[in-house]
């Protein structure tokens, strides 16, 4: 990281720091927090949040990311959990009264030293330098069944999990990577900023995604774009009208889907409009980066999340614990996967952690088939994506594509409920293209057309139309609201 000072390394709107700035802002940070248990981050899209959490790593100091728009009560529950000693934020953010206990420290990320200072890594504090299996991160996950824990990321998952993504990227430093993700989970954070810096390229963070964002940041070197589907979605939408985002995205090298699946016809519109493919991947908290699709498969990829990752094992489990040997890509079973990307465990959490494992394999809980090449396609969440009706087992996703391939549909979800009957019905949550009267699809219709795509069984028994489809901060699908929804109805 430290051998180009002068070399573009981080921007974020009009404040942009070269390796040299980044590493006297870091190193100053470093020696200020050096020998603290754990520090705290206040994880807003800024050059500071950077700077944050280069200067704990530098320090050998677990980093805490916090959610800006955490709720009162799981920011408490997080801060009882981590016990960070001193909070990390940008000068002249507001926090809120839980932080208010700890010791603040404002993070200077203004671009102070000379581009062309000599080269060679800041003075960080004295002391032994961090093993590989050093605590680096504490990662909070969702929380949808119970309080958010904190998965403990090892310093040597992160180095993993960014080098097999280069691998299978073909990432360098000659790399410009553009992207408005959140800057407190794995995609966003470690993904999105460190590999950047790991690889000596360039990060230029949009603060918020835009469609003209990407645009012109694409248009002016970018060469690589993240995005969630919601983002891709709204790319998709907007190509039609839009001649210079067509020639941006175009111009690309790698365009990179994550946190949930891409739906097929956005991976179509923006294909068929820019003759760039679009790249998914596949991770988790506790796993960072699983699989991906790599950049020199030649042959289309929509609906795959690609090969395991190098140093990554992954099997399919079924109901009994016999793992899958079909590649049939019909077979369905839970992905589990072992490897030095692995999380060290939850914090404080040993039965949860125990939990969570199959012998040393981590099971991920998501329901995927794989194909004769070993290609894996995940077909949902085993507690929220697996449907088991009639006899069948079947996958949301799967239904979710083919309704989604209909011209009346601009979102659909698909659940399953209790029924006497079936075990589970099919239920599809649709959001139209068009609202207006008569131009609804009816339910009927969107039935049939499921059942002439796949097979008869997996037609949707209910159609429920929304206005607009429960999502979080990452863009995915909030299914268990939706049950909730279905409950109180």
């Amino acid at each position: 990281m430290w051998t180009s000072p002068g070399r573009p390394a981080l921007r974020f709107g009009e404040r942009a720091l070269t390796y040299r700035q980044l590493a006297d802002a870091a190193g100053a940070l470093a020696a200020r927090i050096g020998g603290a248990p754990r520090v705290a981050l206040w994880a807003t899209p800024t050059l500071e949040t950077a700077v944050g959490t280069v200067a704990a790593l530098l320090a050998g100091v677990p980093v805490v990311p916090l959610n800006p728009k955490t709720g009162e009560r799981e920011l408490a529950h997080i801060l009882a959990d981590s016990a960070p000693a001193l909070v990390l934020a940008a000068a002249g953010d507001e926090l809120p009264a839980a932080l208010g206990a700890l010791e603040r420290i404002d993070i200077n990320a203004t671009a102070t030293a000379a581009a062309t200072a000599p080269t060679g890594p800041p003075p960080v504090p004295a002391g032994p330098e961090p093993g590989p299996t050093a605590p680096a991160m504490i990662v909070y996950t969702s929380g949808t069944t119970g309080p958010p824990k904190g998965a403990v990321l090892p310093r040597r998952a992160i180095a993993a999990s960014l080098d097999a993504v280069a691998d299978a990227w073909e990432w360098t430093g000659d790399d410009v990577l553009v992207h408005g993700l959140p800057l407190f989970h794995v995609h966003g954070l470690i993904i999105g900023v460190l590999g950047p810096l790991r690889r000596g390229g360039a990060l230029r963070h949009l603060g918020r995604f835009s469609v003209d964002g990407v645009t012109r940041e694409l248009a002016d070197g970018g060469t690589m774009l993240f995005g969630v589907p919601t983002m891709y979605h709204r790319l998709a939408e907007a190509l039609d009208g839009d001649p210079a985002l067509v020639k941006a995205l175009a111009g690309a090298r790698l365009l990179v889907s994550g946190s949930a699946a891409l739906p097929l016809p956005d991976h179509t519109r923006i294909t068929t409009a820019t003759g760039r493919r679009v790249v998914e991947r596949y991770g988790m908290t506790e796993t960072l980066m699983n699989t991906s699709v790599r950049v020199d498969d030649p042959r289309p990829r929509p609906g795959s999340v690609g090969v395991p990752l190098p140093g990554v094992e992954l099997r399919l489990v079924d109901d009994a614990g016999a793992e899958v040997t079909a590649y049939d890509g019909e077979t369905i079973g839970e992905i589990q996967v072992r490897g030095t990307n692995l999380f060290s465990g939850y914090l404080n959490r040993p039965e949860a952690t125990a939990a969570a494992f199959d012998g040393d394999w981590f099971r991920t809980g998501d329901m995927a088939v794989r194909e004769a090449d070993g290609a894996v396609r995940i077909v949902g969440r085993k507690a929220t994506d697996l449907i088991k009706s009639g006899g069948y087992k079947i996958g949301a996703g799967e239904i979710e594509n083919a309704l989604l391939d209909h011209p009346g549909v601009r979102e659909a979800a698909v659940t399953g409920e209790p029924d006497p009957d079936l075990g589970e019905r099919v239920v599809a949550w649709v959001v139209p293209a068009d609202a207006g009267p008569g131009a609804r699809p009816t339910p009927e219709e969107l039935t049939a057309h499921v059942a002439r795509q796949l097979s008869p069984h997996k037609r949707p028994r209910e159609v429920r139309f929304l206005d607009a489809l429960p999502r979080n901060d990452m863009g995915k699908i909030m299914k268990r609201a939706l049950g909730a929804r279905a409950a109180g109805s």
